[in-house]
């Protein structure tokens, strides 16, 4: 019962945290694009047969490698049932420490960014 209260009150903590650093580094200016009525950013009156850039492809790998990394934490719960609920808890830190620091490499390296 401890183990799944401190999960409980880890979860809401840091969801506290991520909400309160979305409203802090948010852009609160929106743009002329933004408020158009298509947020895609391509013209609605040029060719519809324009290429994809290479970095949407990139940012969609991106995603579906640390959404499928995700699904690993899934067992969470289940798993602090076991008889070393520490063990559980360091190796479930670990794989958010490894998705944490490989989404600081990706963002330092400019691998998120759209424009060159």
């Amino acid at each position: 019962m401890n183990m799944i209260l401190f999960m409980i009150s880890l979860s809401l903590a840091l969801s506290i945290i991520l909400t309160a650093l979305n409203f802090w580094l948010a852009q609160m200016a929106p743009d002329s694009e933004k408020l158009s009525p298509y947020e895609c950013g391509f013209d609605p009156l040029g060719s519809a047969r324009l290429p994809f850039s290479i970095r949407f492809f990139l940012v969609a790998i991106l995603f579906l490698l640390f959404d499928l990394e995700i699904a690993l934490l899934l067992p969470l719960p289940w798993a602090t049932q076991l008889s070393h609920e520490p063990t559980t808890l360091m190796w479930a830190s670990t794989l958010i420490l490894l998705l944490t620091l490989g989404l600081i490499y990706e963002w330092a390296q400019g691998g998120l960014e759209w424009a060159e």
